[in-house]
């Protein structure tokens, strides 16, 4: 697991690293990669490296840069440093915020 976690790391650093040199919008191409993404799921487990890298490969170039330096579009982007690396830590502890009993972090966030 910490392989896997660590080269998701190392993408998602290189990713917004690169930011600042793409263009704000998806090139056509990236748009039209999506369709690699667009198959029956195996019904065998697949290499979760492989999950990574088809993710990062096809889905990283066909994003919008939100998160980039010249995105002026929308109020959504601009994600600080920090709500990305919390929003990892959420997504380890993997809590469903619907009850107090079940994960007191998640309702005490929640409220």
């Amino acid at each position: 697991m910490e392989t896997l976690l660590q080269d998701a790391t190392a993408r998602a650093l290189r990713y917004l690293q690169q930011l600042g040199d793409r263009t704000v919008a998806p090139a056509p191409e990236a748009v039209e990669r999506l369709q690699e993404l667009d198959f029956c799921l195996p019904d065998e487990p697949t290499d979760a490296n492989a999950v990574l890298r088809l993710l990062d490969e096809v889905g990283s170039p066909a994003t919008v840069a939100t998160a980039g330096p010249r995105f002026y579009g929308f109020v959504i982007g601009g994600a600080l440093p920090v709500t990305l690396a919390a929003n990892w830590l959420a997504s380890a502890w993997d809590q469903n915020a619907g009850l107090w009993a079940a994960t007191p972090i998640a309702a005490a966030l929640e409220e």
